[in-house]
């Protein structure tokens, strides 16, 4: 594959996975990412021994694998003066330094931008944080489901007003991920703008501030409106606006289509037929896109009640051809398995480190030259350590003192 990113070295001093899938995201690109861990605890994502009530299989974790592929871990204590001058060291061959560390704790631990730049003036200096650089929260910490879901407006939006609170966040690290690709769509831009003009810029990305990006069409609207006008429909409540070829639709068998035929001017019948009730576009009430909008909560119940006669399977093979939008509910579960997916090669393979069978990831969602990704397995806790260094030149006696001190793994 094309390595857009090759000869760019990155050093990450970061943990958990918003800020490291951004690191991710450049070793499928072809970067090298070095990862700094703690000589003991290493990343405190490690750490995570449960997920929803399943223990999680440390040798082959999905949480540690999808925000480090690729990656090489080197142990190195921060806190310590032998380690920080190491980081010095090291980040004079890099471009980028990647961290989510707190403001008070980069200033403790000596990795602020004012230490990094006297090693390399030259380096990109990359802050994630929960709520941004600025105003009196910069040095508060936070989680996607709570900077991101929670306070970008995303709960809301999603959450119908009938329910007693707000919906939480549809699974792990999902605005980690999102807000990952944020930051490493910021570093591209900062390596292209170095390039051109010799100036390494400062690049911030919060989860608050792509929380509020995904519902920004919401936010902008509100701010315009000075109101909110979204309510989401309450599961299985017939809301019918204007056009009965919108909406959730429930299968014999209990799945359900998403009919999204946004502009049916001139899909009329070929929606209808394709829904096995050809008849309807004949239906006076319906035959014209005036008609139809005036007496859509009829044609919405013939819609409904067709959906409802044939299993999901029909449906997924039935409506292939249909020229308007639609898509069935996938559980992530089922996206494996999606034709799409697997035509365009969105799901690839790493080793694993316990010899068993590969472990499958999601490729982040750029090609290039149509393209698949392929990348290695994340590193285990430290493994890249005595290698690394020697690469740089440090000779063994002194890795020997070093470890002997606790200043690395």
């Amino acid at each position: 594959m094309t390595h857009v990113m090759k000869g760019v070295r990155m050093l990450e001093v970061a943990q958990f996975t918003f800020v490291p899938a951004a690191g991710a995201v450049l070793t499928d690109w072809g970067a090298d990412v070095i990862k700094i861990e703690h000589p003991v605890r290493g990343d405190a994502q490690r750490g995570i021994k449960e997920l929803q009530r399943f223990a999680v299989d440390q040798r082959r974790n999905a949480l540690m694998q999808h925000p480090n592929r690729g990656k090489r871990s080197v142990g190195i204590d921060i806190s310590t003066p032998e380690g920080q001058e190491l980081i010095y060291e090291i980040a004079k061959s890099c471009d980028i330094f990647l961290t989510n560390y707190l403001p008070s704790a980069r200033q403790k631990l000596k990795i602020d931008i004012e230490h990094l730049r006297a090693a390399n003036p030259n380096i990109i200096y990359v802050r994630g944080s929960a709520f941004g650089e600025k105003g009196p929260e910069r040095d508060k910490g936070g989680f996607d489901s709570t900077a991101y879901w929670a306070r970008g407006g995303s709960a809301i939006l999603a959450t119908p007003r009938e329910l007693e609170g707000p919906l939480t966040q549809p699974g792990p690290a999902y605005g980690d991920t999102i807000g990952g690709m944020n930051i490493a769509g910021g570093i591209a831009a900062a390596l292209f703008h170095r390039e051109r003009t010799g100036e390494a810029l400062e690049v911030d990305v919060s989860l608050l501030s792509s929380g509020i990006w995904a519902t920004a069409c919401s936010i902008d609207v509100c701010m315009e409106m000075q109101v909110d006008p979204f309510a989401n429909a309450l599961p299985g409540k017939v809301v019918v606006g204007t056009n009965p070829f919108m909406g959730v639709f429930k299968t014999s068998d209990g799945g359900y289509i998403n009919l999204s035929v946004l502009s049916p001017s001139q899909l009329i019948e070929d929606t209808f037929t394709h829904l096995g009730i050809p008849e309807c576009a004949q239906d006076p009430r319906f035959s014209t896109i005036e008609k139809l909008n005036e007496n859509s909560e009829a044609a919405y119940l013939l819609v409904r009640e067709a959906m409802l006669r044939q299993p999901f399977a029909y449906w997924l093979e039935r409506l292939k051809t249909m020229k308007g939008q639609w898509a069935a509910y996938q559980s992530p579960l089922d996206v494996e398995k999606d034709e799409q997916v697997q035509a365009n090669g969105w799901i690839f393979e790493v080793e694993s480190a316990d010899g068993g069978k590969p472990i499958k990831l999601v490729s982040n969602p750029v090609q290039f030259n149509k393209e698949v990704v392929s990348n290695t397995r994340a590193p285990e806790a430290s493994e890249h350590t005595e290698l690394f260094l020697m690469e740089m030149g440090v000779e063994w006696d002194q890795i020997e003192a070093l470890k002997a001190k606790g200043a690395i793994a």
